[in-house]
């Protein structure tokens, strides 16, 4: 540890004169967060409807006025034709069509069953899913209401709820858990506190050895009077620290833009994500050792952050992955920490609950700074 002190001192120099570093570190974070934060939602609503009514009476309109109700449909065309509606769709004006026939209040009166066609945009695969279950939920509860007034009618019932009333002979009572609203920004935005911190320590620790390396002034430090763990040390715990100050700019600016609360403990979090910080140290000093330019350092740490973003959960369950593709992701150190912020801030989950994914961690952990202590190492031999 011979000149610890001088490189330390030296690094911190060398960030507080490097602007462009203290920026990158601290604004563009909050920003990407912003960005990203809102512009990443999975809760799709308001999908153009084209409807052709021919009924034109009061229980067409109730039909359509409980779609738009649902506040996942949104009318945007009331057409006079099939050939109109048709069009609709094909230009990408309407996701979803509505053709109500002209006997469908009579059917209903006559206690016929009434058919309605729907026709959906299938090219977006999420937003013609999200109109099928809407419609299919829509139709269930209509029918239901229904069948129910006969019923009433009628004396019978298959059974009847506490007040005598009667009722469906099975109900569920559904509670959701963690994100009972559920916003998609309370499971995107612990997901892209992973992704800004690997992206964020990658490039700086990789850009910052491989500057110095094409400026001549790394092998200056190589000749001096400095040991080997004090030069690597000296240089990567200033950046240790300010990825520290880092998360805690990005949990405070979760919390304040995005009303994401902690709800585990912020001790286990901050401890937890050292650990990922030094993983992602790790990395940078591993690139450093594989790229002789600053372009071959940003080459290898695109190609580390692709597979990160795509394959760690943060945008697609891992389960749905082909078996192949989720082993490599269990090489990710990004996957495991993706589920440790989410159980930790979403579900107030404990160190035991988070057991497997911690030790796929500090394994990845400790083969990363291997690798790149061993490399960096010969480099200084």
């Amino acid at each position: 540890m011979n000149g610890f002190r001088a490189i330390l001192l030296k690094e911190f120099s060398h960030i507080r004169r490097d602007r462009s570093t203290l920026i990158f570190a601290l604004f563009v974070p909050i920003l990407q967060l912003t960005l990203f934060g809102y512009a990443i939602n999975v809760t799709i609503d308001n999908i153009p409807l084209a409807v052709f009514d021919l009924d034109r009476r009061q229980e067409s309109r109730r039909l359509i006025d409980a779609m738009c109700n649902t506040r996942t449909f949104r009318v945007i065309e009331q057409t006079a034709d099939r050939q109109t509606l048709q069009h609709a769709m094909t230009s990408g004006r309407a996701k979803t069509a509505i053709l109500i026939p002209a006997d469908y209040s009579e059917r209903l009166l006559r206690g016929e069953q009434a058919h309605v066609q729907v026709l959906i945009d299938g090219s977006d695969s999420q937003v013609a899913s999200t109109a099928l279950n809407a419609v299919s939920l829509l139709v269930v509860q209509l029918s239901t209401g229904k069948a129910k007034a006969v019923v009433e009618a009628a004396q019978i019932a298959p059974s009847r709820d506490p007040r005598g009333r009667p009722a469906l002979p099975i109900e569920a009572r559904a509670r959701l858990l963690y994100n009972p609203d559920l916003e998609s920004s309370h499971f995107f935005v612990p997901g892209l506190i992973a992704i800004i911190l690997q992206l964020v320590l990658v490039f700086m620790t990789s850009f910052s050895i491989v500057k110095e390396r094409e400026q001549g002034t790394l092998e200056q430090l190589f000749v001096t009077p400095v040991g080997r763990a004090a030069l690597l040390f000296g240089k990567l715990i200033p950046y240790a620290l300010l990825a520290l100050t880092e998360l805690l700019v990005i949990l405070v600016g979760m919390n304040v833009v995005f009303k994401v609360p902690i709800h585990g403990s912020l001790p286990l979090l901050i401890l937890l994500s050292s650990l990922f910080i030094v993983t992602a140290l790790g990395l940078g000093l591993l690139i450093s050792t594989l790229a002789t330019t600053q372009l071959q350092a940003m080459q290898f740490a695109f190609l580390i952050m692709m597979p990160s973003v795509l394959l760690s959960g943060f945008m697609f369950p891992r389960s749905e992955m082909p078996l192949p593709i989720y082993l490599i992701s269990c090489l990710l150190p990004v996957t495991y920490f993706v589920e440790i912020l989410r159980g930790v801030i979403l579900r107030a989950a404990d160190a035991t609950d988070l057991l497997p994914h911690i030790t796929g961690l500090v394994i990845c952990c400790l083969v990363i700074l291997g690798l790149s202590l061993t490399r960096f190492r010969k480099q200084l031999d």
